[in-house]
């Protein structure tokens, strides 16, 4: 079995640009909203949607980073130092909507580790959350993304990868094979 491609450049952009009128028609001006990535490749989608929701909207929106490193249930199983990125959230959570972002939603470990490092900043009135890749099989937990810009089906062994690029016109989303 080869790599494939499953989102193209082009393809990615145009499920951006839907994620983000899904999100501004649930969200309008997003007074009481806020966006938060998660670290490390959630953030890399959150970036681009703040960025194309401040275009759109014309209008501040609150964003912050958050990193889960420390509230993973496995990080003391890897065997190795494990380095905790920065989570920069500079504004209280407390009764807002917060809108969570990962690229890859696959055993819900990390976003229900996100959902226990965001208690540390306040209780949000509701928590969604957005994946631009839903990876249907091997959930361990029960978390169900609410935004969804694509759900795959993969074998055994099958990664799914997001390729940011080095600029924003050779982006893409793929399934490699399986690892020896």
């Amino acid at each position: 079995m080869n790599n494939r491609i499953i989102l193209d450049n082009e393809l990615l952009h145009l499920t951006l640009e839907r994620l983000c009128r899904q999100l501004i028609e649930d969200y309008g001006d997003f007074s009481d909203t806020a966006i938060i990535g998660v670290q490390p490749r959630g953030v890399l989608l959150s970036d681009r949607i703040v960025e194309k929701l401040r275009i759109i909207l014309k209008t501040p929106i609150l964003y912050g980073r958050l990193d889960t490193t420390f509230y993973r249930d496995d990080f003391r199983s890897s065997g190795k130092q494990l380095k905790a990125r920065e989570t920069d959230i500079e504004f209280t959570i407390e009764g807002k909507k917060i809108i969570l972002i990962d690229d890859v939603l696959f055993t819900g470990r990390t976003i229900r580790a996100a959902l226990d490092a965001l208690l540390d900043y306040g209780r949000a009135s509701e928590v969604k959350l957005m994946a631009l890749v839903n990876r249907r099989f091997n959930r361990e937990l029960p978390i169900q993304p609410d935004f969804i810009g694509l759900t795959v089906d993969t074998q055994a062994g099958e990664v799914v990868s997001v390729d940011w690029g080095k600029d924003k016109n050779a982006s893409c989303v793929i399934i490699l094979k399986e690892k020896p």
